[in-house]
C-alpha cells in the first residue's frame, strides 16, 4: 500500500507572469488589451515588453504600446464601472504619446530607425505631404494624424465642443464629425462640469508630451492633459496584445 504524502502541496506556477486581459471592440474587431501600472509612461512600455501569460488560452504573450486611439476605446468600454472607478477617479490614464508643435499636436508620432519617437517639427510635416485634411485635421497610417490649433478649443468646456473639435477627433482618429467615444466618455452623466483641456498650447520649440485623461473629482470634471512627461507623472496604461 503506498504511504500517503503529507504536507502543503504549492500549485505549479506558470512559466510567465500570469496577466489579467481585456476584450473591447476597436473598429468593429475585437481588441486584446492588459492594463500597466502605476508607474510613469516609460516604466508602463517598458514592463508591456516582458513575458506573461493567461492560461489557458494564452500560454506565452507580450504587449505593445497603445495608439491613442486604442487607448480611448478601451477607456470607453463600459467606462462607468471600469476605467472611471478603477483609473481615472484615481490617477491619469495615460493614452499615448503626442507632439507639441508651433502650429498644433501631432498623434502618435511615427519612430526614428532607433525606435525613438520623431518629434522634429519639419519631418513630422512632411509626412502630411499628398494628404487631403478631413473636416480640418489630418489622419494618416498607424493612427498617426495631426490637428492644428485653430480646429479646438482650450480650457474648460462641455462635452459636444469638445468631442466635436479637431484635438478629440484626433485623438480618436475619426473622419467623423464628432468623437463619439470621447462624447461618450466625456459625457454629462459621467462629468458635471464638463471637460478642462490643457497643456495643448502652440509651444516654440516641438516637445514630445503624452496625452492623458483623469478625473478632477473637486468640482466633477474630466481633464484632458496634453503636458505629462514619459519619465514623470505616474498612472495607468493599456498594453495591446
Amino acid at each position: 500500500m503506498e504511504q500517503t504524502q503529507y504536507g502543503i502541496i504549492k500549485p505549479a506556477k506558470p512559466e510567465f507572469e500570469p496577466r489579467e486581459l481585456l476584450v473591447v471592440p476597436h473598429r468593429g474587431a475585437p481588441l486584446v488589451v492588459s492594463r500597466f501600472g502605476p508607474d510613469n509612461y516609460n516604466g508602463n512600455v517598458q514592463e508591456m515588453q516582458g513575458n506573461f501569460s493567461c492560461l489557458p488560452d494564452y500560454e506565452k504573450i507580450s504587449f505593445r504600446e497603445p495608439t491613442i486611439s486604442e487607448s480611448v476605446s478601451v477607456c470607453a468600454y463600459d467606462f462607468e464601472n471600469l476605467a472611471k472607478p478603477q483609473i481615472l477617479d484615481l490617477r491619469w490614464l495615460q493614452l499615448g504619446r503626442i507632439a507639441k508643435t508651433s502650429e498644433g499636436v501631432f498623434a502618435n508620432p511615427p519612430k526614428d530607425e532607433d525606435g525613438n519617437p520623431i518629434v522634429d517639427e519639419k519631418i513630422l510635416k512632411s509626412f502630411l505631404n499628398g494628404i487631403e485634411p478631413v473636416n480640418g485635421i489630418y489622419l494618416c497610417e498607424n493612427d498617426f494624424g495631426f490637428a492644428s490649433c485653430e480646429t479646438f478649443q482650450t480650457g474648460i468646456q462641455d462635452s459636444e465642443t469638445f468631442s466635436r473639435g479637431g484635438l478629440a477627433r484626433l485623438l480618436e482618429h475619426t473622419e467623423k464629425p464628432v468623437a463619439e467615444n470621447i462624447g461618450k466618455i466625456s459625457s454629462l452623466k459621467n462629468y458635471k462640469a464638463g471637460v478642462n483641456v490643457w497643456g495643448f498650447d502652440k509651444v516654440k520649440e516641438p516637445l514630445l508630451r503624452v496625452a492623458s485623461l483623469c478625473s478632477n473629482r473637486d468640482v466633477e470634471g474630466l481633464l484632458v492633459d496634453g503636458g505629462l512627461r514619459g519619465g514623470y507623472d505616474c498612472g495607468y496604461a493599456f498594453g495591446v496584445l
